[in-house]
């Protein structure tokens, strides 16, 4: 495999690769390595621009990059895997996919962290990144996805369009950037 791909194997025995559509690709550990910098600064724009994404202010960039640093065993043992789009030579949106670590669901995975630059948002880069998650999933025959996003959040509006169902909401399940808590809308989506 090339450190783009990964892959399983189909019914024939044969390898089924996974690769997105440009503008998305599959980021490799050392990809991820080289480029800290960037992704702590979308990450740190993301997070002052009011996503919920699991950070209150202030963010620093040394935290941002931290927490790019801290996935890089799960996404070199993959456990983990970060896709990401780009806009020329600016990485402008990721999310990721972490397989379910418990013996009981091999079939399960989360969809974590999608964020997209303010600057480039409504170009459909949002879309096509969960578009790109699901082959990636299937890929590693991961077929129940899960995520959570703010319940009244942009991103809530988004995920019913790419095929996820709504399973239910948390009141005060997490605090918001601003020190304050929101409610979380968790859907599933079933890529069988």
């Amino acid at each position: 495999m090339t450190l783009s791909e990964t892959a399983v194997l189909t019914t024939s025995g044969q390898p089924q690769p996974f690769v997105p559509e440009a503008p998305v690709y599959l980021m490799s550990a050392d990809e991820v390595r080289s480029s800290l910098s960037a992704l702590g600064q979308l990450l740190k724009t993301c997070v002052e621009d009011g996503a919920g994404i699991g950070f209150i202010l202030p963010m620093s960039q040394e935290k941002a990059e931290a927490f790019w640093a801290g996935k890089l065993l799960a996404i070199e043992s993959g456990e983990a895997f970060l896709l990401a789009a780009r806009q020329g030579p600016e990485i402008a949106g990721v999310v990721m996919l972490v397989k379910a670590g418990a013996d009981n669901q091999p079939h399960r995975a989360d969809v974590a962290k999608l964020m997209v630059h303010p600057e480039h948002r409504r170009k459909g880069l949002a879309r096509k990144l969960m578009t790109a998650i699901d082959g990636l999933a299937m890929s590693v025959n991961r077929w129940m996805l899960v995520l959570d996003t703010v319940t009244g959040d942009r991103a809530e509006k988004l995920y019913p369009t790419c095929g996820y169902q709504k399973a239910g909401v948390i009141p005060d399940y997490a605090y918001n950037s601003h020190g304050h808590l929101d409610a979380t809308t968790v859907f599933y989506k079933d890529l069988r």
